[in-house]
């Protein structure tokens, strides 16, 4: 009888003893789980990862074509948009964003507009603009309006332009400017945000992939807080 009830403690340690073990497990597997990083969110998960990898995607392209094209100034401006390119991906990091992923152009997130040839037989069709937007509203004769204008209106109105496009951010420091692919240095754009009302008139400074393309302190004057895209953007040529 004594033997009996000694090898039923024993089997009753042993059961013990399993049973922590498999409790340790399933704690470490708890912790290890609760532990780990949250998965990074992508461009189409968010607008803000969608506005950084715009961003990031403009910047680079802009470094391909200075390499592709290069003059005696490209180094340097290489040189300034690498900087630019490290700053947004820390960004993205912070914002918890896929880091290095980018979006080619700030247009690709809108429906493609058809386009509208001009009837070969038609002399005057050849003369109307492709933009019916810009058709519509002929451009005025250019004002002198200070850059940064906020307000919704304030600054002097003008030629839309870019029918259609998102507006980001480049990046860069300094005062508020913009770059752009269709518009030379010196050309005055007003940039207004549709859902915020707010607005900024700035001097095209650089080359960028995009129509407008705003630098930190443009884009601040319009942007809505925590946002780095603007969706719904009325672009004027005023200068």
């Amino acid at each position: 009888m004594s033997r009996r009830r000694t090898l039923g403690t024993k089997k009753k340690i042993a059961l013990l003893v399993s049973a922590a073990t498999v409790a340790g497990g399933g704690a470490f597997v708890m912790a290890s789980t609760s532990n780990a990083a949250p998965t990074p969110k992508s461009a189409s998960e968010s607008t803000v990862c969608l506005g950084l990898a715009t961003a990031l995607g403009n910047n680079q392209k802009f470094i391909a074509d200075q390499r592709a094209n290069p003059d005696a100034q490209s180094e340097a401006r290489i040189a300034n948009r690498e900087a630019v390119v490290a700053e947004i991906k820390r960004k993205q990091e912070a914002s918890g964003c896929a880091v290095g992923e980018s979006a080619q152009d700030s247009q690709t997130a809108q429906p493609a507009q058809p386009a509208q040839p001009a009837q070969p037989s038609d002399p005057a069709a050849s003369a109307q603009p492709s933009d019916p937007a810009a058709s519509a509203q002929p451009e005025q004769p250019a004002e002198s309006a200070p850059a940064g204008n906020t307000g919704g209106g304030a600054a002097a109105s003008g030629q839309q332009v870019c029918n259609g496009s998102t507006v980001t951010l480049s990046g860069e420091g300094g005062a508020p400017a913009a770059s752009s692919n269709q518009f030379p240095a010196g050309t005055k754009l007003k940039v207004t945000n549709l859902d915020n009302n707010k607005s900024t008139t700035v001097e095209v400074t650089s080359v960028s992939g995009s129509c407008a393309l705003l630098n930190n302190a443009a884009f601040e004057q319009v942007r809505e807080p925590g946002k780095f895209l603007i969706r719904r953007a009325l672009i004027e040529k005023v200068g």
